[in-house]
Parts: structure tokens; C-alpha cells; sequence
């Protein structure tokens, strides 16, 4: 309880000195601290109360990985290597990106809400859905909608997960491809994580079984050795010539390895991948923040900044509520890890009680990444954050217009100059930073302006800016294979209910023919963001954002029905019901503004009868469309945005209001029958968290001092 106590009070100097104790500028530190100690204590007491009075893991109980396994799609993994797998796979482009883009209304408003929403809504909804799936056989989050909801219910769920997750991986894969854009460094050094990743695979596999430690160091030195190559390689005349792609070209190749990586086996390139980037992910947040705490940068940014009490910023447009709870999605609460948490994870977790600390646990991680991206660009000097993150439609592409556009948006202290970028630019080995849009080139500028500071100085900017690229990319890449393999799953799932061949994960036509479509789907969408005119992030991520929630909504109302079935659950029912109000309001309030909106800045329909009207009267050129070919593209764009925003809002209103209706009849009742597949015994014993504790060792070595036939598979582990 000392301990405990400790870790309280320096939460909550943190928050104190964040919050309230705060001049001209707050040091970075006091955000690493009041984060850090917050999700301590909400894993150690809020997850275990969750954790003892609704699910009630019994590890004599086998999982889905021990009595289905076949060695594609279910298998025991250890815990260590599923958290990597997981945390990779959940941790896309949202706690990077939106984040970033959520600093144009201050640090305050987006720290509470990346902190606060982690702990009550998006850490809970990833354990209890990754804990009902399990319990489950692993079934995909639409299929266990339609045994907790009905037909109609189920069906509503089905189409809406499905078609959300498709702008989902849309936009996780945009964002790479404007991290990658014209880059010879991020494209190699990302390219030769493939073979090393398929290396681990086989390695794990069939050189050296169970050699984690082994293989772990081995990946770890070759992803350093790919990074630093990647530098010398881009120095070169070849390398400029086979790895300088243009975003088309980029976006195709994503398109083809999506395909590929979501049917082969999950233990040849998912798994190992997503563990070795789980290395430069977790590995690159960690050494931020030590570099924060050692360096203690100062931030000046207002803790409200003068778009919060607007509407109209240049980054994106629309009020601080709703539209910075949709911005900020994934570090926060973000309904993609429900497909996930119900996709390949449940399928994969080889004891009941690890479900804890790799589904509560791993969204916390998610979430001090979000609040590293938000120092991070908060770090760096406002008006090259405007700079970078403006359309080039204002900015015109060049450090004179971008100079010019920043400065007439009258912020205090900002007077940013031609010279100022174009040597920015210099210093991380770029030709521009001007209107490099989506989040992830602000944030390698931010972490290379920190780190240059801790280690190396100006003369390594251009290093750590690159390494940041490579980190982002391979950070959201991993979200992009595994959400892939999870759609595949869903739409398994779905086709099953009429033809049941479907349902079978071992029919490979099955496999490949769901594959194709999603990944159809979803890069469509993609090809149609990389040519937008008005950037691809800056009118699909408020529609990601929107649709990420509104599944987060249809994920918690299932979890409400699932609740609501056990006897004497319904007192602690608020779990799940408070954080499912709180994103209902905000995801339909902002979706009801993308549609009804008068404003063209900020709805959709608005801004396509605005353009439409301008084409009718024979206009060459309107708004930041600079060519009739881009004014027939943001009608085109903007009738599917705003047609897809009102089948979300639909779908999901449907499924609420009949989970809640089901919830009440259950409560009513006094609860109903079980969902869950019957229990089948365990033959496996492994720890519940990273580490062991001192009774779960006891017990391994006395599980190890049996007869080989009576031990446990898992012992050792």
C-alpha cells in the first residue's frame, strides 16, 4: 500500500501541475508521470475489480487456441509473444495520428480524454470483448451480435462492423502511404522487415522451437541493421531509382502484401512480425519518454488554443465536442481492437486469466503511445505544426505559401518564415515539410526535434526523422495485416449464416475468396484518399473517426446483452453502460453534423452540393480545387463519405437500441441462458501476466517435477 500510495501522489502532482499549476509553458515530464501512474493504478485495481465481478477466469477451463488448435489460425502462443502480436495489431494509425491532429485545440483537452477514455471505455471494452470471444470458440464480434441480439440486430452488426472496417483500413493504410511517400529510406527499411519477419517465422517454427529470448535478439539487431541500411541506401543512385516510389505505387504494393499476409499462416509472417515491430514500437515510446524526463523540453502550447472555441481550424474542421473525442480514436477507445480482440487474438490466448493483462494492458500501452504522439507534437514550434499538417490546397506546396498561410491565421507568438522550413527540411534529410498531411511525419519530426537533444544533435535529426518514419510505418503496417486477416474472418463468419462451408477457417478457397474482396473494398477506398485533392487524411479521418466509434458503440452493446445474461451481474452493469452512453452521444451528435451540416467545411453533403453547384455553373476552379478534374473528384468523394456516414449511423442506432432493449428484458428476467460454449477441460499451465509470480513458479516446478505423461503442455512457459 506504500508503494501504491506513492505512485498516487506523483499521479497527482502530475495532473496538478498539467491542469492547474500552469504558466506560459508546462514541462513535458509532468504528462510521463500523471499517464504513467494513472494507468498503474487503473490495471492493478479498476481491471481487477472488472476482473473478479463480471468474468471470472477459471484457467482449468481449455481455450478456444488448446481445443481447436490447428496450426493456421488457432494455436496456444505465449503470453509474451501474443502481447507483442496484439498490441502491434490494435496499435494502428490512431494513437499516432489523431492525437496529432487533436493538438490543434490545445494539450488539455486531448491528455483527458486519451487518459480518462483508456481507463472507463477503450481498455474495457478490448478485455471484456477479447474475454466473451474467447469463451466463445473465438467467434468475430458480428457473429456473436447475432447470437446476443437476433436477426435483425445481428444482421445490422454484421454489415455495419464489415463495412466500417473497410474505411478503417482504408485510412490505417493512407497514413502509411503518406509516411512513405517519396521516402528511399522508410520504403526499404519497411520492405525488409518482410524477410526478416518470414525468418522468425520459420525459425520459431522449425529451427529452434521455443527459443523466444533467442530468436527476440536476433530480430531486434537485424531491424536495426534495416533501419541504418535503409539511410545508406537512400544515398545511392539505385536506391533512389528502385525505392523512390510515388503514393499510387505505394498504395498498390500495400494492397498486394494486405492480401498476402492475411492468408498465409498466422505463425510464418503475422505473429512474428507483429512481435518484432512490437520491439521498435514499445522500444521507441519507452526511449521518448526517458528522453523526455531527462531532457524536460518546456511546452508552450496553450493548454486551450484559439480553435478550441471553434469550428473552422486548419487542420480539421468542426467543434472541440464532438469532433475531438472521434480524432483522438484509438488511444482512447477505438472499436477496430473489438475486431481484433474477437479476430486473431481470442483464437490465440492460451490461458483464461492472461486475458487481463494482454486486453486491459494492451490498450494502456496504446494509450501512453497516444499521449507520447501528442508531446511530441507539441514539442515542436506551432507554426511548423501548421505548416506540415494544412493542405497543400492553402499552402500551395511550397515554404513561401505555407509561410504565408500560417501567419495570416493569427497566432500568438507564431511568425514562421520561408527560411525557417526549407531548413527544418534540411535537418531531417527531406526536400519538404510543407503540407505533409496525416500525422505521422509531424510526430518523427517532433520525436527527431527530442531525441536530437538527448542523443546525437542537429547532425542526427535526419537519423531519428527517419527512424520515426520507419517506426510509424511498421506501426501502422502491422494493423493493416491483422485487421485484414480479422475482416477475413468476419466475413467468414457472415457468408457462413448462408452458406456454411464459409464458417470452416480451413477451407482455403473459402479464405482466399473473402480475402480478395475485403482487401478490394478497403484499397478501393484507399486509392480513392491518395488522389484526393483536398488530402485523403483531411476529409476521411473525422469518417474514420466517426465510423471507428460507432463500432466501439455496437462492441460495448453486445458486451451490455452479454453482461445482462449473468445472474447478479446487473449492479455492476454501469461498466459497460457508462462508457457505451458516452460514445453513443458523441459518435451520432458528430455524425448527425457530417450529414446535416449547412457548412461546407464541415458536412459532407454540404460541400458536395457546394461543388456540384460550382461544376453546374461551368466554374474552372472553386475553393482549394485548383482544376475541374479536382472539383469532380470532390463530388465524387464526398457523395461516398456522406453516404457511408449515413449507413453507419444507421446500423449503429439499430444495434443500440436493441441491445438496450434486450438488456432490459434480461434484467427483468432475473438474466438468461449462457452464450458461451461448453467447458472443456485444460491441458496446458502457464503464468497469467508478463511475469511470474513467486506462487505461479511454485506451482510450475511442481507441474515439472511429474511424470512427463501428466504434466501440462504450457509448463515453462
Amino acid at each position: 500500500m506504500i508503494v501504491w500510495t506513492l505512485i498516487a501522489i506523483l499521479g497527482g502532482l502530475g495532473w496538478t501541475m498539467i491542469a492547474i499549476v500552469r504558466g506560459e509553458t508546462v514541462n513535458a515530464i509532468w504528462f510521463v508521470f500523471a499517464a504513467v501512474c494513472t494507468y498503474f493504478i487503473a490495471h492493478r485495481f479498476y481491471a481487477k475489480f472488472i476482473e473478479r465481478k463480471l468474468l471470472k477466469p477459471d484457467d482449468r477451463r481449455a481455450t478456444p487456441a488448446e481445443y481447436k488448435a490447428n496450426g493456421r489460425d488457432f494455436m496456444p502462443m505465449d503470453r509474451r509473444v501474443l502481447y507483442g502480436h496484439h498490441f502491434a495489431a490494435i496499435a494502428g494509425a490512431g494513437p499516432l495520428v489523431g492525437p496529432v491532429l487533436a493538438a490543434q485545440m490545445g494539450y488539455l483537452p486531448g491528455t483527458l480524454w486519451i487518459v480518462v477514455g483508456v481507463i472507463l471505455a477503450g481498455a474495457v471494452q478490448d478485455y471484456l470483448v477479447l474475454f466473451f470471444s474467447m469463451r466463445r470458440g473465438g467467434r468475430s464480434l458480428g457473429q456473436m451480435a447475432r447470437d446476443e441480439l437476433g436477426v435483425i440486430g445481428g444482421i445490422a452488426a454484421l454489415i455495419g462492423t464489415l463495412v466500417i472496417m473497410v474505411i478503417i483500413l482504408a485510412v490505417l493504410a493512407l497514413v502509411v502511404v503518406n509516411a512513405l511517400g517519396e521516402s528511399s529510406w522508410g520504403v526499404f527499411s519497411i520492405l525488409m522487415t518482410i524477410p526478416i519477419a518470414l525468418f522468425m517465422g520459420v525459425y520459431l517454427r522449425w529451427i529452434r522451437p521455443g527459443k523466444i529470448t533467442e530468436i527476440s535478439l536476433i530480430g531486434f539487431v537485424l531491424l536495426l541493421f534495416a533501419i541504418i541500411a535503409g539511410g545508406w541506401v537512400s544515398n545511392t543512385d539505385w536506391g533512389q531509382a528502385i525505392f523512390h516510389l510515388d503514393r499510387p505505387t505505394i498504395a498498390w504494393g500495400i494492397i498486394i502484401y494486405g492480401f498476402v499476409a492475411a492468408v498465409l499462416p498466422v505463425w510464418l509472417l503475422l505473429a512474428p512480425r507483429d512481435y518484432l515491430s512490437t520491439f521498435m514500437k514499445i522500444g521507441t515510446i519507452v526511449m521518448l519518454a526517458v528522453a523526455i524526463i531527462l531532457v524536460r523540453p518546456e511546452i508552450s502550447v496553450p493548454a486551450f488554443s484559439e480553435f478550441a472555441g471553434r469550428d473552422n481550424g486548419p487542420v480539421w474542421t468542426g467543434a472541440l465536442f464532438p469532433f475531438l473525442f472521434i480524432t483522438i480514436a484509438c488511444g482512447a477507445l477505438s472499436g477496430f481492437h473489438a475486431l481484433i480482440s474477437s479476430g486473431t487474438t481470442p483464437k490465440l490466448i492460451e490461458k483464461e486469466r492472461q486475458t487481463r493483462f494482454i486486453g486491459y494492458g494492451g490498450m494502456l500501452m496504446e494509450s501512453f503511445v497516444a499521449i507520447m504522439a501528442l508531446l511530441a507534437a507539441i514539442s515542436i514550434d506551432r507554426g511548423i505544426y501548421f505548416a506540415m499538417n494544412s493542405s497543400a490546397a492553402v499552402t500551395q506546396g511550397t515554404v513561401e505559401g505555407a509561410a504565408a498561410f500560417v501567419n495570416s491565421l493569427g497566432l500568438a507568438g507564431v511568425n514562421v518564415t520561408p527560411e525557417l522550413l526549407a531548413e527544418t527540411a534540411r535537418n531531417v534529410g527531406e526536400e519538404s515539410i510543407v503540407s505533409r498531411t496525416g500525422g505521422a511525419p509531424t510526430l518523427a519530426l517532433g520525436l527527431s526535434h527530442i531525441m536530437q537533444q538527448f542523443i546525437g544533435g542537429t547532425s542526427l535529426m535526419g537519423f531519428w526523422y527517419h527512424f520515426a518514419i520507419m517506426f510509424e510505418a511498421l506501426f501502422i503496417l502491422t494493423a493493416v495485416d491483422a485487421g485484414t486477416r480479422v475482416s477475413r474472418f468476419m466475413l467468414q463468419d457472415a457468408l457462413g449464416n448462408v452458406w456454411g462451408r464459409f464458417k470452416d477457417t480451413n477451407w482455403r478457397i473459402g479464405a482466399w475468396v473473402c480475402t480478395a474482396i475485403m482487401v478490394a473494398g478497403w484499397g478501393s477506398i484507399l486509392l480513392m484518399g491518395v488522389t484526393d485533392p483536398l488530402g485523403g487524411i483531411n476529409t476521411l479521418f473525422p469518417l474514420f473517426g466517426i465510423a471507428n466509434q460507432l463500432l466501439a458503440a455496437i462492441a460495448l452493446a453486445v458486451c451490455l446483452s452479454i453482461v445482462a445474461r449473468q445472474r447478479g451481474a446487473g449492479r455492476f452493469l454501469w461498466i459497460v453502460a457508462v462508457p457505451l452512453a458516452f460514445t453513443a452521444v458523441v459518435t451520432i451528435t458528430a455524425s448527425m453534423q457530417k450529414i446535416f451540416s449547412p457548412v461546407p467545411a464541415v458536412g459532407y453533403w454540404a460541400q458536395h452540393s457546394a461543388f456540384r453547384a460550382a461544376l453546374e455553373r461551368g466554374e474552372t476552379s472553386f475553393g482549394t480545387a485548383r482544376t475541374r478534374e479536382a472539383m469532380e473528384a470532390v463530388v465524387r468523394n464526398t457523395f461516398v463519405q456522406g453516404t457511408l456516414s449515413i449507413i453507419f449511423v444507421t446500423l449503429a442506432i439499430i444495434v443500440i437500441a436493441i441491445a438496450i432493449a434486450r438488456t432490459i428484458a434480461l434484467l427483468r428476467a432475473g438474466g438468461g441462458p449462457s452464450t458461451e460454449l461448453p467447458a472443456q477441460p485444460a491441458g496446458r499451465y502457464a503464468p497469467a501476466s508478463l511475469f511470474a509470480s513467486k506462487p505461479e513458479r511454485d506451482l510450475m516446478k511442481q507441474w515439472a517435477a511429474l511424470p512427463a505423461e501428466k504434466q501440462p503442455s504450457g509448463v515453462g512457459h
